[in-house]
């Protein structure tokens, strides 16, 4: 058979060396580079620092607010009639409200005896009380726990129903809303819920409920979340400066200034009517309770947060669990947003600055702009402009408008102001999985209704320091420990570090580089704690 070349079957002109295919490459880009890349990265500097001043006016704005109401404002028990609910020796107890408490659960080995026990011993007339535990486990054995933990309560004349269903349909959603149709619910008048890991304090209720009776045009009274195990590695600092902000300014100024914010879906009490009215629970997002929250104000309704009302809870101490817990809390409001949009814009029972409040502050900025912009601009748009030095970002937008922003966001918890900067490089790595999450849920592509409970492992893990046990050696799952996406960005920064070291004039790599270690760590897995697998 007759030998063909490979000229004979390639045209000449195809034929090029390795140096000529790396010069024509050169060669599309520089024609490419100046009439179309240059423009367009421009237009994201431009686009991304309008995001990072509507950023930075709305967190200068809840500074300011969140410092006239601690200096000037009433309290909320001075704001709304308060006070206690006392026995009558004519009625009896019948002067305390039928209260009913709901603790959704699934597969919560290791915490379901805390919230149970905490519920079980609230200072309220045991005859006024109806503690509804909504196991959806699907583990069996735990399943009998938890069941024989609510006999065991029940034993002590403590009014506590075990209610399971056949399908765990709505998820969290659905589980409250089958709650309250049981019969044996229908004379309460108020339902306060708790996760699984909550443990409110004895006097509670007796706080709590006095709003909701006195002011008959209030729906919810929200507390804050104590965390137990802030301390127990860097991954819960860093969650618990992120969510005290949120509840010292963000949850206090929306309660002093329009009455509303979003349920935390946990340690509230709600008016059932208003849920009613609102139309119930709906499992149409991953975020019922802002959905609840929402509806619920579009019918005029105010809520009120009551920050030194505090229920102890825990954190994800995890990185799976976090993921899981930020992907659901990203996508949901995103999501939500995309829903209620036009039905707040429609509505005909709230006035024309808590529209603006709602659409603009509470859901663009915070949920979106948020998210977009700490990823957007600080970890592809600032990066790509070394490798583009025609495109140049203002000092302002790149360095003061971030650190004052960091700051403002330190007020919640000034104990960890140590490790603001270690925060900073934590929350750019998550905005990652938040705008990803973000887009999903404005898109409502497949993940946008993922519900993954997060994972709580209680006193395990302490109990296994106090007692010096060895911890077992974790299994090695590549899906669980290694995050391609985290190290796919640390690969990107890591060249652009090195190319602003070698060619850049501003200095950029010292961020570049700290930025890239903080995607490799959480790319390989090593943050928070580490639970052997079974």
């Amino acid at each position: 058979m007759a030998q063909f070349s490979t000229k004979a079957l390639i045209p000449e002109s195809f034929i090029v060396r390795r140096e000529d295919i790396a010069g024509q490459l050169g060669m599309i880009w520089q024609v490419i580079k100046a009439p179309l890349i240059v423009p367009l990265l421009q237009l994201s500097v431009y686009l991304c620092l309008l995001m990072a001043l509507m950023l930075f006016i709305e967190r200068v704005y809840m500074g300011i607010v969140i410092i006239l109401v601690k200096l000037f404002w009433k309290k909320p028990d001075q704001r709304y009639n308060w006070e206690p609910i006392r026995e009558d020796l004519e009625i009896g107890n019948a002067a305390f409200p039928v209260v009913l408490v709901q603790i959704p659960m699934f597969n919560e080995r290791e915490v379901y005896k805390l919230s149970i026990g905490a519920a079980c011993n609230l200072s309220w007339p045991s005859d006024r009380l109806v503690i509804q535990v909504l196991d959806d486990s699907t583990d069996p054995v735990i399943k009998d726990l938890v069941e024989l933990e609510c006999q065991r309560w029940a034993s002590k004349g403590i009014n506590i129903v075990y209610q399971i269903r056949e399908t765990r349909g709505g998820y969290k959603a659905g589980a409250l809303k089958e709650g309250l149709k049981r019969s044996y619910v229908k004379h309460c008048e108020f339902v306060v819920i708790f996760d699984a890991d909550f443990q409110p304090e004895p006097d509670f209720l007796r706080r709590a409920i006095p709003f909701l009776t006195i002011n008959p045009d209030l729906a919810l009274v929200q507390a804050r979340w104590r965390f137990v195990n802030a301390n127990e590695c860097l991954l819960t600092r860093m969650q618990e400066m992120s969510l005290d902000y949120h509840f010292t300014v963000e949850q206090e100024v929306g309660s002093a200034t329009h009455a509303f914010f979003g349920f935390n879906g946990t340690a509230g009490v709600w008016r059932i009517a208003a849920i009613n009215q609102a139309g119930g629970w709906k499992d149409r997002t991953t975020v019922e309770d802002m959905d609840l929250a929402i509806r619920a104000s579009l019918n005029g309704w105010k809520f009120v947060y009551l920050g030194d009302l505090q229920v102890k809870s825990e954190l994800p101490s995890t990185f799976k669990a976090f993921r899981f817990q930020q992907h659901r809390w990203s996508c949901g409001p995103a999501n939500l947003f995309r829903k209620m949009l036009m039905e707040i814009i429609r509505s005909k029972n709230v006035k024309f600055w808590k529209k603006v409040y709602v659409i603009y502050s509470f859901f663009f900025v915070r949920k979106v702009i948020a998210h977009w912009v700490t990823f957007f601009f600080y970890c592809v748009v600032i990066p790509t402009t070394i490798l583009i030095p025609e495109v140049k970002v203002p000092i302002w937008g790149a360095v003061y408008i971030p650190s004052v922003i960091t700051i403002l966001n330190s007020v919640g918890t000034p104990r960890s102001i140590h490790l603001l900067f270690y925060w900073i490089l934590f929350e750019n790595v998550m905005s990652l999985h938040r705008t990803k999450a973000t887009f999903i849920g404005l898109l409502e592509a497949g993940r946008a209704n993922e519900w993954v409970v997060t994972e709580k492992l209680g006193s395990s893990v302490s109990n296994n320091k106090a007692n010096n046990k060895a911890p077992k050696r974790p299994r090695f799952k590549i899906g669980d420990r290694i995050h391609l996406l985290e190290l796919g960005f640390a690969a990107f920064l890591f060249f652009c570090g090195c190319y602003d070291f070698m060619y850049g004039k501003h200095n950029y790599f010292i961020y570049l580089f700290l930025q890239t270690i903080s995607f490799t760590i959480t790319g390989f897995g090593y943050v928070g704690t580490i639970v052997p697998s079974s």
